[in-house]
């Protein structure tokens, strides 16, 4: 089913945009929920609340692009199951170790238009990188991969996939200081 009538099933409160919405991103979804969580359970419980999420926020929000609004949803809902199924346990797994590696150059932002700020300036800098290195960047930040893994899925080796994410870093870190962000 088109975007467009799933976001109409939405916005007329039918539940069978639920289902729609599960048949054609529930697998993405649930990619993105294991890769944070590692839990088939959690994953599919994270999934699950994404559906509900995104029928109390569609209306009155219509999302521009339906599988990134839904895949921000769950790796929302993903990484916050984790934090609180984890506090006080810093530094083990993927997450945590990604968290980290991110918190040096990102900093803290104070208020919802910081984060706004946040998220144009991540945007421009991310087109502004190569394709490897932006891709690099995004399975390793954004989807949480392994750097392994994400060395694998862009056929280099694991030391250039480490070398590469921490010359994105530094290169974040002082793009962001220029935009002047408080690091």
């Amino acid at each position: 089913m088109e975007d467009s009538r799933i976001i109409e099933l939405y916005f007329k409160r039918s539940e069978t945009a639920v289902k729609e919405s599960q048949d054609k991103y529930g697998k993405y979804c649930g990619v993105i929920a294991n890769n944070i969580l590692h839990s088939g359970e959690d994953a599919e419980e994270c999934v699950n609340d994404t559906w509900f999420k995104a029928w109390n926020i569609i209306p009155p929000h219509k999302p521009p692009k339906l599988d990134a609004f839904f895949g921000k949803l769950t790796r929302n809902l993903a990484i916050d199951r984790f934090r609180r199924s984890r506090s006080g346990k810093r530094g083990n797994g993927e997450i945590a170790l990604c968290l980290e590696e991110l918190a040096e150059c990102v900093g803290k932002e104070e208020t919802f238009t910081d984060t706004i700020s946040l998220r144009d300036a991540l945007d421009r800098f991310l087109e502004e990188l190569t394709p490897q290195a932006r891709e690099l960047f995004i399975l390793r930040y954004w989807y949480m991969f392994s750097l392994k893994e994400t060395a694998k899925r862009c056929n280099v080796s694991e030391g250039a996939a480490k070398m590469s994410l921490c010359r994105t870093r530094a290169a974040l870190r002082e793009f962001l200081e220029k935009e002047g962000f408080e690091i």
